[in-house]
């Protein structure tokens, strides 16, 4: 059998996850940081990581525990590595993945935080007061679009001219696994996104000779990334008198919690949002209904 190195065998994964699993660059880039990790702690002992045993694993484990690792991060990076086993199973390298039998108890899902209404109207109207005019467009849009759609920040940054409808009012979306899904939008969305056009996006693509069919675009007329619509939300954030902290998300959230509130029915906004699961979904009717007791108990007399 070929004696595959360690880098190797991270790069086959990472390729396969790309082009196979149609993963975003920065979930694999987070896959990759995760397994990179581990890699270095069996350096640490002179192993590597086809020589991985149970023993390994647990002083890994030992590691992520004495450097106070949230119950999170320790989730995902055992996910990642549990993942990163299992392809080199599939493909004949490795029996026996060591990460298969590791049991991390998850905390009680936290309800996903949303915009209230007075929020967004702020939000809003600083996307408008940057110092930069033409990127003000841009910015309102970019709102606009995360919040009317309930799309991922990376399925914005994805985002091409070609995939819009704006004879019908729908938006192609290609999300998470490859998955194709269609997405309504109204008529809010159609003005920003023509003021956005006429405003900022010909003015810089024309200035830098920039040629591309991707709707947003960074200050010099490249495609925008997911973090530069975080870094947006950001600085946007800092002109306003909001203290939340504030993640592009929570316009996802936000979306989910409104239409469900307004009586839309859940499978449609599973549908909407790209879940493969229903359960998935639910965690806004909890939202929703938390949002409706905490309302009633404020406003109603015999509560």
């Amino acid at each position: 059998m070929k004696k595959y190195s360690d880098t190797e065998l991270i790069e086959w994964f990472m390729e396969y996850l790309v082009n196979e699993r149609q993963y975003s660059e920065n979930t694999s880039i987070a896959y990759k940081s995760d397994i990179e990790e581990f890699c270095e702690s069996l350096r640490n002992d002179d192993r590597t990581l086809l020589q991985t045993d149970d023993l390994d694993v647990s002083n890994y484990l030992t590691t992520l525990k004495k450097k106070d690792e949230s119950r999170n991060t320790v989730l995902r990076k055992i996910s990642s590595l549990r993942s990163f086993y299992r392809f080199l199973e599939k493909n004949d390298i490795f029996s026996n993945n060591p990460f298969d039998e590791v049991n991390i108890k998850k905390h009680p899902n936290h309800l996903p935080r949303f915009f209230y209404q007075k929020e967004l109207r702020e939000l809003f109207k600083e996307a408008k007061n940057g110092e930069n005019e033409k990127l003000n467009y841009r910015n309102s849009a970019i709102l606009e679009i995360l919040y009317d759609t309930g799309m991922r920040v990376s399925e914005c940054a994805d985002l091409r001219y070609s995939d819009i409808d704006f004879g019908n009012r729908i938006i192609k979306v290609i999300g998470k696994g490859n998955k194709q899904r269609y997405l309504p939008f109204g008529k809010y969305l159609i003005h920003a996104l023509n003021d956005y056009d006429q405003n900022c996006r010909n003015i810089i693509m024309k200035k830098y000779n920039k040629h591309h069919d991707y709707v947003f675009i960074n200050q010099h007329g490249g495609q925008i990334t997911s973090r530069g619509i975080e870094y947006i939300l950001d600085e946007i954030m800092k002109r306003t008198s909001l203290t939340i902290n504030v993640h592009p998300h929570m316009l996802r959230h936000t979306f989910a919690t409104e239409m469900l509130k307004n009586g839309a029915d859940l499978r449609t906004v599973q549908e909407l949002l790209g879940h493969s699961s229903l359960s998935t979904t639910q965690i806004y009717t909890h939202v929703s209904n938390e949002h409706l007791l905490r309302d009633y108990n404020k406003f109603f007399p015999r509560s």
